[in-house]
């Protein structure tokens, strides 16, 4: 795939909430093009097809959450103020990128089948997640854990189906009640004891 310019990739949130209504399967390149006012040759241009399309509208969210997350990871505070603000951070693109959330929704199957999205995945927030609960065990505001990756793995898996349900039947995400609930369920069970 070719470097998509910004003036393409900010046009393709229609897309996204075509694949979220329709699936991939039951969008055409022509649905795409008509949609996005991008015309079709130009898709194919930069994109193989609709797979294409998809793929990159999930790496560019990722993006977006490997960026919030490391500042948020990075900032102020003991570990513990760092890992809220982090399960902040992906809430907050989740809300802020609703289309794509949907989307990856419709075809979770074949977005976890694109190798550099595992990838992108573990790097941006497996990584930082794990670095916080090894430091909150060190800085004592979280109780160490035998295995902090898994630990990470299911931190995130509880921030995206929470906010994915949110999305999905409340027709978007409330940041402040997901981290609400998130908190008490996550980070009093990660207390210090």
């Amino acid at each position: 795939m070719r470097p998509v310019p910004t003036s393409i990739s900010q046009r393709l949130t229609p897309a996204a909430e075509l694949f979220a209504e329709r699936g991939l399967d039951q969008t055409k390149i022509e649905d795409v093009a008509e949609a996005t006012g991008i015309p079709k040759a130009t898709l194919y241009y930069y994109f193989a097809g609709k797979e294409d399309i998809l793929a990159f509208l999930l790496r560019d969210a990722l993006v977006a959450v490997a960026d919030a997350v490391a500042i948020a990871a990075d900032g102020d505070g003991d570990a513990r103020d760092r890992l809220t603000g982090v399960l902040t951070a992906q809430l907050q693109v989740m809300a802020d990128q609703p289309a794509v959330c949907r989307a990856l929704i419709a075809d979770l199957g074949r977005a976890g089948r694109i190798p550099d999205i595992t990838q992108a995945i573990i790097d941006a927030f497996y990584g930082p997640i794990e670095r916080l609960l090894r430091a909150g065990a060190e800085d004592g505001s979280l109780r160490a854990v035998p295995d902090p990756l898994a630990v990470a793995v299911a931190i995130f898996g509880a921030v995206t189906i929470s906010g994915l349900s949110h999305l999905v039947l409340l027709g978007g995400v409330q940041v402040e009640q997901v981290m609400s609930q998130l908190t008490d369920l996550l980070l009093a069970g990660l207390d210090p004891r």
